[in-house]
């Protein structure tokens, strides 16, 4: 075989091998990204113009992240906090529109005691997804709620329903776990029905 023929060999085997380099890249890229993200992964890349520009969405998050100095809280902001959240949760049962708002102005500043900026909602969230990416839906639903509420278009059941997304990364942010969830419950009215539960 003359001389050229194996440069184009040569080339053509780099070419292949860079092409399997770059897919092997990508494919770890998903994976790692889709477990670190869990269901905002798959949200992100439903609602982004293309999985290429989702998943630049989710590293552009992680890349913040990394700038930003989240600490845990001190035991007795947490327990400030747990304290707060049950006068919440019993506010709930006589005035759950009034709760609501107390509930998103207490993960607002759980946020901002651990070091999350917290001027833009969109950008809690996304800051939020790359800690807490299995919860990160529910402070959607949440604030969603909480939006129509301050519309008067919210049911009693659809705060409710706030009030446990809420506490759900209520319970992440402070790393609770819902232990704190029996004397929430002992501290509310199980007689109006308007118990929130987790």
């Amino acid at each position: 075989m003359s001389t050229w023929v194996w440069i184009v060999i040569a080339i053509a085997a780099v070419i292949v091998v860079g092409v399997v380099a770059w897919t092997a890249f990508r494919k770890r890229r998903t994976q790692t990204l889709r477990e670190g993200f869990g269901p905002e992964y798959d949200r992100t890349v439903a609602d982004a113009p293309s999985k290429r520009e989702a998943e630049a969405d989710l590293q552009e998050r992680q890349k913040r992240r990394e700038e930003l100095d989240i600490k845990p809280l001190s035991p007795e902001a947490r327990e400030h906090y747990l304290v707060a959240w049950r006068e919440t949760q019993v506010r709930f049962v006589d005035d759950p529109a009034e709760a609501i708002g107390e509930a998103d102005e207490l993960i607002q500043r759980v946020m901002r005691d651990r070091g999350y900026p917290t001027e833009d909602f969109d950008q809690r969230a996304a800051d939020i997804s790359v800690d807490h990416p299995d919860v990160v839906q529910n402070y959607r639903a949440a604030h969603g709620i909480s939006m129509a509420n301050d519309h008067g278009k919210a049911s009693t059941e659809d705060l409710r329903q706030a009030m446990v997304h809420y506490r759900s990364l209520f319970d992440e942010l402070l790393g609770t776990g819902g232990a704190d969830d029996a004397l929430a419950r002992d501290t509310a009215s199980e007689d109006t029905g308007a118990e929130v539960r987790r």
